[in-house]
């Protein structure tokens, strides 16, 4: 039985912002706006558009904005945090939601993508994978509408010591000027961003992907220091959109820590963005099962909010189902394999195995 399917529209910005208007209550993630989209353009990316999703009865039921990825042997279009529901999400809803885009860009001649990539909440073949993991699956929300007393007194009681502490010892909280951001950033925390890498294990952008963040979406941002003594020892940077407002990148220095820098630094951003008008803050990723290392970060989030949202899972829609099998046997091999040479010679071979398959 062909599983039902929806009618998609390719999205203007006009017709972006118009559609969002109508739906003031829903939640739309700045990474699923044109806005967005400009920024991984200025970043060398390749937006692909975004389309909306109709029912037979006309009644809006979705939306997603598409990226291109063009890494070797598995090109793919990306939904970045997304997509963005409007209508009931069920497992049937989403089923005809991957019936449909598989259809959609299957018949799109300009675009010839191994899968497509997002956030599914009911799993259903031929949903899969993925390939890698993307986006977090769970995270803490920081509810910012009761009163500042009571937002303070949410916090674990560990958390307003160490804010009552960190201004006993000093530590001062500013608002960067706009004008100053790509500056300060560069010559005061894209070092401490780098200290907090090595510290913590990860990876981070290069300074210039801050910088073009900053500067290309900076009317959704903001970007406040903690000072010890004069000296940038923490920063965090926040979004904006539709009253919804999210903690997305931050660095802290050894002395931030001796300070409680990052616990009043956070508290103050929560008292600019309630003041601003936004109702909610999301603190970003914290542990889960594909992301156990993120059990460091979960202990310091726990400490503002028990609030526990659960962010559907990432998955791969095959697009060319044969092909996709062989390329994730491939992969699959290659990580498990203990010799880095005999996962290089399976992907020698697999460039033929997926024309002759395809």
């Amino acid at each position: 039985m062909t599983p039902q399917s929806y009618r998609s529209q390719q999205l203007t910005d006009h017709e972006f912002e118009a559609l969002a208007k109508e739906h003031p209550d829903t939640v739309i993630p700045l990474e699923q706006t044109p806005m967005w989209a400009r920024f991984e353009k200025r970043l060398g990316r390749d937006p692909y558009g975004i389309w909306a999703y109709y029912d037979d009865a006309g009644q809006l039921v979705a939306l997603a904005s598409y990226l291109r990825s063009q890494r070797k042997l598995r090109p793919s279009l990306v939904v970045v945090n997304g997509p963005v529901w409007f209508a009931e999400r069920t497992a049937d809803a989403e089923v005809a939601l991957v019936a449909t885009v598989r259809r959609q860009f299957r018949d799109d001649p300009a675009v010839d993508p191994l899968y497509v990539r997002m956030q599914v909440a009911h799993p259903a073949p031929p949903v899969t994978g993925p390939l890698e993991h993307g986006w977090y699956e769970r995270e803490i929300v920081v509810d910012l509408t009761p009163d500042e007393d009571a937002i303070f007194a949410a916090f674990r009681s560990n958390a307003r010591n160490l804010v009552r502490k960190a201004r006993k010892l000093g530590v001062e909280v500013r608002s960067i000027e706009r004008s100053r951001w790509a500056e300060v950033f560069r010559t005061e925390l894209y070092p401490i961003l780098q200290e907090t890498a090595a510290r913590d294990g990860f990876t981070s952008f290069d300074s210039g992907y801050y910088e073009t963040l900053l500067d290309e979406l900076g009317e959704h941002l903001r970007l406040m220091v903690a000072y010890a003594d004069g000296r940038a020892v923490s920063w965090l940077i926040t979004t904006e959109y539709r009253g919804y407002a999210v903690y997305y990148f931050a660095g802290s220095s050894a002395d931030a820590r001796k300070t409680n820098a990052p616990y009043l630094l956070l508290w103050e951003a929560f008292r600019e963005l309630k003041a601003a008008g936004n109702s909610a803050c999301g603190l970003t990723g914290i542990e889960s099962e594909n992301y156990p290392s993120l059990a460091n970060v979960t202990t310091f989030k726990r400490n503002f909010s028990k609030t526990v949202v659960t962010v559907p899972t990432t998955y791969d829609i095959p697009l060319h189902p044969a092909r996709y099998r062989i390329l994730a046997a491939v992969l699959a091999a290659r990580r498990e394999m203990p010799g880095r040479a005999r996962a290089v010679g399976a992907l020698r071979g697999l460039p033929g195995r997926l024309r002759r398959r395809g």
